[in-house]
């Protein structure tokens, strides 16, 4: 019996061995053959496409240009309406590839909406439109795993529109191998190291991206640099982006069986939507590998069907500044010169119109030794082969200047020197020293700029910052264009190669897929300032242009030109028409802007709070009341509006910040206070401000306010919206208006889409400031809630000493101004008055405080309607702001 025992649990230990290496078997031979048998046609094109180790990238040049494959995403002509917007699905609002996305996006100008995963799905339509050309999902599962319901919805909506899906898969904490993604035909291994990427040509997503050389190297993605790698079982898969397995050493292998370790792995691939309908493209890693970012941008393309593309052309303009400025032994010589030409027409042959750019100071010319000064007049010598730009005579920061007259001089001078030396003076361009002057912006160098240079086009880094580089834009100001200069550490610093930061490795890296390579192909228009000393010397500068020019031509499918700068401007500001306003910030908030803002202009000429509206609701009554305060200073008047500046919302805010300034001059702005005890005085800032009634429900105001006074307060007067709009009928009636005289009040507010424009535009300014609750949420989306305050209209009117009570705690100014002594009601007026002797009051003009015929009941009756919504949005505002009901809206929402 025992040992007929001990033989029967032999057996069966034997048996269990033999059943886990028949498993583990079949495993390994399944994952070995999986490629090969399971889609034979993919596993062929992926050892098929694999450059050669000694592979060069295409011959480069215009016919080369003429060979490329250029890949239209387009779909039928019949296709359905969609917005061009990207919906981007983030696991939180503070994720890494989230963050990477959106970031992407902004850099390429793209609009999209995000959302967190797992909440419902916003609003895909509007009728027949759809709102989204493009789904993003940061983490791939969260759309696998989405509710039946709402996964249902998307992908109808994808399939409705023609509508594409994107995701990264995410590094997990355990490592899978042939794992199945929920209901598809595609298997994937996590946590795989990989190196030497390269692309399919053969690929449909490809646009942009053109398949070059092999990437080198471990490929980098965080964290850890772990990627995710697919393997696809039906026909609907193809191959976009490759790389093969890396081992850290000879006894740690990448975790699949060894025998499929130098096989090719899918990170990128497309699904060409034969399954289901859908196209969708996945990535096995994020947007730190740089070719990663290319094929985003390319999926976006794909999965639209061509409705967010990026375009495939791309200006360059490389500025030379200082061309003659620098120390002896740090300038250019012969060599050096002909080294400039000759990498100008190897450039030119990739790049159609190349030609460096020079700037000039000629106060510098022969500043240099013997051989530096030979290197300045053969400069000289080939003056037709670059294009020039003045910088000042002597290189003077321009705000510097006190005057107009002594800028213009010395601009005179350096053009002077041009004539005499034959070098072209009509490029229409122009960089001042430093950026000084142009923003913030200094008006004399424009007025000179115009008069000597007739300049049209400058450059520069400062507007709106140098950093991030990705919200760098450009505006106009004086019909002078101001293009964004962008820059990659080594055009900002005069340096030599090997004092590059970081080294030579270091510089490659930026050039070969990193922030230089990156920057062209994000901005359609570039524009690049260098220094003289680039150029001489180790010749940093020419290394490192035609190489990056080259490794653009290698890798992707773009076109690189060179305009002229004035119409390269032009062609700037036809593509992005909404930069041409300027936007002003404030030049004491940066103290950057603060070195190259004029030495006479003051941080203290600018106003605490605005007091922004609307028309025809007291608000004429509390700038009174304002000015009476002794700790209280108003803008000076304006000989066109008055006690109004209206700087934010309308032509004079082109005119600059040197104009709005000047309504605020610091000799008016000082109090002095004498003590009682020592009889010391004490000189204080006044508290400034400005009242423009207009601004409260104008769109652009609430941005351009913030912008140059972000932490200033806000204070609004409401009354019934009702009231307000027939008051401001009956204001346009005392003041003549055509329209007004001619139409009754009802008559007005039923104007329709058909009526003359000006009744139009009356009907639109009696009814468009009374949806309070709409422009409020406006301001507030740039202010803070604490820096509103909120003023009850028919309160100031009955009681403005307890409104001016409120308003001083509200403006912390210390000691309170009493009001009780210096308000008195007038009954002639009916309002309260400044009181100025015993029987005599200050009232407000004769077009205040008019006693207007009874409103028509029909014109009553639409109002109620018209306002009803928009006051019940009041009340829920005012609660949520934590501020009271007024009286007067109470009224108005019983009654309708």
């Amino acid at each position: 019996m025992w040992k007929r025992g001990f033989h029967l649990a032999t057996v069966k230990r034997c048996l269990f061995l033999v059943s886990v290496v028949t498993i583990i078997f079949i495993v390994y031979c399944s994952y070995k053959t999986q490629l090969t048998q399971l889609h034979p046609s993919i596993y062929s094109n992926i050892l098929r496409v694999r450059p050669e180790p000694n592979y060069i990238c295409p011959t480069l040049g215009a016919e080369s240009s003429r060979n490329r494959k250029w890949v239209d995403h387009s779909a039928p002509a019949a296709r359905p309406r969609i917005d061009p917007k990207i919906l981007l699905f983030v696991e939180n609002t503070f994720s890494r590839v989230g963050k990477d996305i959106a970031e992407l996006l902004v850099h390429n100008r793209m609009k999209y909406k995000v959302e967190v995963s797992g909440r419902s799905l916003p609003i895909m339509t509007n009728g027949d439109k759809g709102r989204f050309g493009v789904i993003v999902f940061e983490n791939y599962t969260k759309y696998l795993y989405m509710d039946k319901w709402n996964k249902e919805l998307l992908d109808k909506y994808c399939r409705e529109f023609n509508v594409g899906v994107m995701g990264f898969m995410p590094s997990r904490d355990e490592s899978y191998v042939g794992a199945q993604l929920k209901n598809t035909s595609l298997y994937i291994d996590t946590n795989v190291k990989l190196k030497d990427a390269y692309l399919n040509p053969e690929s449909g997503v490809l646009r942009l991206t053109r398949a070059g050389d092999l990437v080198h190297g471990i490929l980098l993605n965080d964290p850890s640099d772990f990627w995710t790698v697919f393997s696809p079982n039906h026909t609907t898969y193809s191959a976009v982006a490759l790389a093969t397995p890396y081992r850290d050493n000879e006894d740690e292998y990448f975790h699949s069986p060894s025998s499929t370790s130098n096989l090719p792995l899918i990170t990128v691939i497309q699904d060409k939507g034969e399954a289901d309908g859908i196209r969708r493209v996945l990535f096995g890693g994020g947007l730190k590998f740089w070719l990663n970012r290319l094929l985003f941008l390319d999926s976006v393309s794909y999965l639209s069907r061509g409705r967010l593309s990026v375009s495939l052309k791309r200006y360059i303009l490389i500025d030379v500044d200082d061309i003659f400025v620098g120390e002896k032994g740090t300038r250019l010589k012969n060599s050096d010169v002909q080294a400039i030409l000759k990498t100008q027409d190897n450039i030119r042959k990739l790049v159609p119109g190349f030609k460096f750019n020079l700037g000039f100071s000629g106060k510098y010319f022969h500043y240099g030794d013997e051989e530096e000064n030979a290197g300045d007049d053969l400069l000289l010598a080939y003056s037709k082969n670059f294009m020039w730009f003045g910088h000042m005579w002597n290189h003077i920061q321009p705000h510097l200047y006190s005057n107009a007259s002594q800028l213009t001089l010395d601009m005179l001078r350096n053009k002077e020197f041009a004539q005499e030396h034959g070098i072209p003076v009509n490029s229409g361009y122009s960089v001042s020293p430093h950026h000084s002057g142009v923003y913030p912006v200094h008006e004399p160098l424009y007025e000179a700029w115009k008069t000597v240079w007739n300049v049209k086009v400058t450059s520069t880094e400062e507007y709106p910052h140098l950093r991030p580089a990705r919200l760098r834009r450009g505006f106009v100001h004086r019909n002078l264009m101001v293009l964004p200069r962008q820059t990659c550490g080594l055009f900002t610093h005069t340096i030599f190669m090997d004092r590059y930061p970081g080294g030579q490795s270091k510089l490659d890296e930026s050039i070969r897929g990193g922030e230089l390579f990156q920057t062209i192909i994000y901005n359609t228009i570039n524009v690049f300032m260098t220094h003289m000393s680039n150029y001489g010397n180790d010749r940093l500068g020419l290394y490192t242009f035609e190489s990056v020019i080259k490794y653009i031509q290698c890798w992707t499918n773009l076109h690189m030109v060179t305009l002229p700068p004035d119409l390269l401007a032009e062609k700037y500001f036809k593509m992005h028409p909404d930069e041409l306003d300027p936007i002003w910030g404030n030049p004491c908030d940066d103290i950057r802007h603060k070195r190259i803002w004029s030495g006479n202009k003051t941080c203290d000429s600018f106003p605490q709070f605005l007091v922004i509206g609307p028309q025809k609701t007291g608000t004429t009554a509390l700038y009174t009341f304002l000015t009476m305060h002794p700790a209280i200073s108003s803008n000076k008047p304006s000989p066109e509006t008055f006690e109004e500046v209206q700087f934010f919302n309308g032509k004079n805010y082109y005119r600059g910040l040197d104009w709005y300034m000047k309504f605020f001059a610091t000799e008016n702005a000082t109090l002095t206070n004498q003590t009682t005890n020592n009889n010391v005085e004490n000189s204080r800032k006044a508290v400034l401000f400005e009242k423009s009634a207009t601004y409260f429900d104008n769109e652009l105001v609430p941005r351009r306010a913030h912008t140059l006074l972000p932490r200033a307060k806000i204070v609004t007067i409401l009354i019934s919206p009702a009231k307000r709009a027939y008051s401001w009928y009956q204001h346009m009636r005392a003041h003549n208006d055509p329209v007004a005289v001619n139409f009754t009040f009802f008559e007005v507010l039923t104007a329709s889409n058909t009526s003359p424009r000006s009744l139009r535009e009356l009907r639109n300014r009696c009814l468009i400031p009374g949806r309070y609750a709409q422009h409020l949420e406006r301001w507030l989306s740039y202010y803070p809630s604490q820096q509103l305050l909120i003023l009850d209209g028919e309160e100031l009117r009955n009681d403005p000493v307890s409104v001016m009570n409120r308003f001083q705690h509200f403006l912390q100014i210390t000691p309170a101004y009493d009001y009780s002594d210096k308000l008195r009601y007038d009954r002639t007026k009916g309002f309260y008055c400044q009181i100025i002797s015993q029987n005599k009051n200050k009232c407000l003009g004769r077009s205040k405080g008019r006693h207007y015929p009874s409103m028509d009941p029909k014109a009553a009756k639409y109002l109620q309607t018209y306002y009803s919504t928009h006051n019940n949005a009041l009340v829920k505002l005012l609660k949520r702001l934590e501020q009271p009901i007024p009286e007067w809206l109470k009224e108005d929402l019983s009654s309708s």
